[in-house]
């Protein structure tokens, strides 16, 4: 007998995309014509590189792009994501361990549905992106969350990590520079959390799409470059989307050993083949240029992460620690619950961000949706003038 259910219980449990769902509210009023300031969305708001655009423009004319290709990704991306690893991280590996994807979310989602069977752990650092425990959840896995606050930079130690770890435990899910707080690890933290994970020999996914974003002199690490033993139970995320304004394009990676990337390839090719031809040209001219863009956004992330903070911490019951990666402020706003704001009695993180938008005409992310209350996250992916104009707005709503 059929219970009448039209969704399933595994589609059913998987909670919408937070950031997703902010940034499209905020498009829509601003369509209906309210002037508001989103701080949600995770994109850069500079346009795609224009020798990006003109290899695009040059693989829609290209009768070989009309066709189906490898469903791994053409062997031209993957042998410039190679070149690309070796170049900026001193990552070593071959075109056979790189697997070409719809964005990282798929390279993500893939990785764990190949490596983890129900009931698998992976121990996921909170705050959190909101699509990493739903793509462990999806893949069959648990996802076990171990929270970093301010007073600790948002970043776990070994500790935290020893004391969540299982029988059950199959992996670590690692994010440096951190989307969404910031947070960037010394390459001490990392080479201790990287030992730490061999002694106990595990896996782990390491999302390393905010390499570039760093700022005050720190550096990026990749996980296996600091722990070379860890090579063999590593799964590396990236793509195109944040280096180089290319969210749109849709392209990412997953590296790893081949056993887990030929396994990831052959799922992907029954769910959606291969990733655009186009996006995969464009991809590669990406790829095969210089940083130089991603050197320009960078010193404007970096002035408008100082003017943030700044503005932020102005705020009365508002801690915004200065972060040193990425393109997000986290601040705390626990000091601003429990008191009635614009006549509206604020007791959750939640429901400051919905008074925001109602009162303020900006939007941000609760941190309800990285698995922290009590935060918010904003963006300094936009214009210098529509950022001050917004935490402006902020200051004399709160202040």
């Amino acid at each position: 007998m059929t219970s009448g259910r039209r969704v399933s219980r595994r589609i059913g449990a998987i909670a919408e995309s937070a950031t997703l769902a902010v940034d499209a509210k905020a498009k829509a009023l601003k369509a209906a014509g309210r002037p508001v300031i989103g701080f949600g969305a995770g994109e850069p708001d500079f346009p795609t590189p224009d020798y990006v655009v003109e290899a695009a423009v040059e693989a829609c004319a290209d009768t070989r792009n009309h066709r189906y290709t490898p469903a791994g990704g053409l062997p031209e991306l993957k042998r410039a994501i190679v070149d690309k690893s070796a170049r900026d991280s001193g990552l070593v590996v071959e075109p056979a361990q790189v697997l070409v994807t719809n964005g990282g979310k798929q390279a993500i989602y893939e990785g764990f549905a190949t490596l983890l069977d129900p009931g698998d752990e992976v121990i996921v650092p909170a705050p959190y992106w909101t699509t990493y425990p739903e793509a462990i959840r999806l893949a069959g896995g648990v996802p076990v969350e171990v929270l970093a606050d301010e007073t600790q930079d948002y970043k776990v130690t070994v500790d935290q990590l020893e004391a969540a770890r299982t029988e059950n435990t199959k992996a670590l899910l690692f994010n440096s520079p951190s989307n969404p707080t910031g947070a960037v690890y010394s390459p001490g933290e990392v080479a201790e959390i990287g030992r730490w994970l061999t002694e106990h020999q595990l896996w782990v996914m390491t999302d390393e799409i905010y390499e570039h974003l760093v700022y005050d002199g720190l550096q990026s690490v990749s996980l296996p470059v600091a722990v070379p033993a860890l090579a063999e139970r590593c799964l590396v995320v990236n793509g195109v989307a944040k280096t180089y304004a290319m969210t749109g394009w849709r392209v990412g990676w997953l590296v790893g050993p081949t056993d887990i990337v030929k396994a990831a390839t052959n799922l992907q090719s029954h769910a959606t083949s291969n990733v655009a031809n186009v996006a995969q040209r464009a991809a590669v001219a990406a790829l095969s240029g210089d940083l130089s863009a991603v050197d320009q956004m960078r010193t404007a992330f970096d002035r408008r992460r100082r003017t943030m903070v700044s503005m932020l911490n102005e705020i009365d019951g508002v801690d915004c620690p200065e972060p040193k990666g990425a393109f997000y402020a986290y601040p705390s706003v626990k000091g601003l619950l429990d008191r009635t704001i614009g006549g509206v009695e604020v007791t959750s993180s939640a429901g400051l961000a919905e008074l925001l938008l109602d009162k303020a005409e900006v939007a941000a992310v609760p941190g309800e949706a990285f698995g922290s209350p009590g935060y918010l996250r904003f963006s300094y992916a936009l214009g210098d003038e529509d950022l001050v104009e917004g935490i402006t707005r902020l200051q004399k709503l709160l202040g």
